[in-house]
């Protein structure tokens, strides 16, 4: 009797995960490998989600006062990630010559320094407003300050974790 009864509850899980995964792949958006998402906007607009939602944290942490609240919200539109310079396609950068494609690089370098450094002057504006404990908390939260960071992005728990 308990074999039957152990062997009617593991059919009934194993039927319970086959319609979950058949409902997830109904339901779910078109993804890439890995379940990275599949196209440009796809992984900009998760980005964006993960974005928001580091900074709702980071300004529920810093706990402003009303006087800092606009100089958050000026720090947060300098700061909103934007689509990434286009690179073009493999196959273009294969048909450049060494020195062309080194030159692109560069080019590409250039544009993120250019925006790295608007973001610096945004964040020195906003940071400039802290109180001490604030900019602990914010140094603590952001650009790798926080423990999360540490080893790398995909190295939790690895070689460097």
């Amino acid at each position: 009797m308990k074999l039957l009864r152990k062997q009617v509850l593991i059919a009934l899980a194993v039927l319970s995960m086959g319609s979950a995964f058949a409902v997830q792949a109904q339901t779910a958006p078109a993804e890439g490998r890995h379940g990275h998402a599949a196209t440009q906007e796809q992984r900009m607009a998760k980005w964006g989600e993960h974005f928001a939602k580091r900074q709702a944290k980071l300004h529920d942490a810093l706990q402003l006062t009303p006087a800092q609240e606009s100089a958050w919200a000026a720090y947060q539109s300098a700061i909103r990630p934007t689509t990434p310079p286009a690179m073009g396609a493999r196959g273009d950068w294969a048909n450049l010559s060494a020195p062309a494609r080194m030159e692109k690089m560069i080019a590409l370098t250039e544009q993120r320094t250019a925006t790295m450094k608007a973001h610096l002057g945004a964040l020195n504006t906003f940071y400039s407003t802290l109180t001490p404990a604030q900019k602990k908390v914010f140094d603590a939260n952001t650009m790798g300050g926080g423990e999360h960071h540490r080893g790398g992005h995909h190295m939790k728990g690895g070689m460097h974790g």
